[in-house]
């Protein structure tokens, strides 16, 4: 099978997932279009500020676009996340953003690789199993083992995939690793419909567990569920832990993503 090849790859996922509207949504949540950029607010997760590019945009009128986001967002005292890419113009851009009052985040690698080179049983070590879920009392699990790990509260997480789920129960799977019912790593999967994509989120995993390679037999699970469905592409905006282990399972760095953040 022919290599990957990284500018078609980001070519495809700029056209395919950038700025992509689900056609049903959340209760609660909209989407809307102002100019080249399409805002999606009223979630459990807060806001966010996606797009294709940026249709030449620059100067005084880029700076207008991204004021009127901060003004949207303030009359409602939302957070919103402004998700920018490494390859996005115009070159000053961040400058732009820091400017308006966004902070960046941590900086995450966008990989991709074929379904087909990653899907496989999963093998997880011994003394764990994975199983998918949808019931309530398994998300808010899955937010409290967040909580865990990162420190911060997270209750949002089960709200958000909930809601996900009550529109289109199809369009997303989560699964779990449990060891003695206690659930020690969680991670999700979505369906982007029209598109070749699935893209897999969450992995999260007990400070005690990691190193075991739970996280590579999640990968290889939600990778044999998109093959299920016919899907091509596998995409993870993946963090500097996760990227070696998601490289040496053939996925390719094609860019990287950073979250610019405004709050009230």
């Amino acid at each position: 099978m022919p290599g990957l090849d990284a500018a078609e790859l980001l070519a495809a996922y700029d056209e395919q997932l950038r700025a992509q509207v689900p056609e049903r949504l959340p209760p609660g949540e909209h989407a809307e279009w102002d100019g080249p950029v399409v805002r999606f607010w009223g979630g459990p997760g807060g806001g966010w500020v996606l797009y294709r590019d940026l249709g030449g945009l620059d100067g005084s009128e880029l700076d207008d676009l991204i004021a009127r986001q901060v003004r949207f967002f303030a009359e409602r005292g939302s957070r919103f996340e402004w998700k920018y890419h490494g390859h996005d113009l115009p070159a000053d851009l961040t400058v732009r953003l820091r400017a308006a009052g966004l902070e960046p985040e941590e900086q995450e690698t966008v990989v991709i690789a074929r379904v087909a080179d990653v899907a496989r049983p999963p093998e997880p070590p011994a003394g764990l199993g994975l199983r998918e879920v949808t019931e309530r009392h398994d998300l808010d699990r899955i937010a409290r083992m967040e909580e865990a790990v990162w420190g911060v509260e997270r209750s949002w997480l089960a709200d958000m995939i909930e809601s996900e789920r009550s529109v289109d129960p199809a369009s997303i799977s989560v699964v779990v690793a449990e060891a003695d019912g206690e659930v020690v790593c969680a991670a999700w999967v979505r369906f982007a419909t029209g598109t070749e994509f699935a893209t897999l989120w969450g992995g999260a995993t007990l400070p005690a567990w990691r190193g075991r390679g739970i996280y590579r037999a999640t990968v290889a699970h939600r990778a044999s569920l998109a093959a299920a469905r016919g899907y091509r592409y596998l995409e993870v905006d993946a963090s500097d832990d996760s990227r070696p282990i998601l490289e040496r399972l053939g996925f390719l760095a094609v860019t990287t993503t950073t979250p610019y953040v405004w709050s009230p």
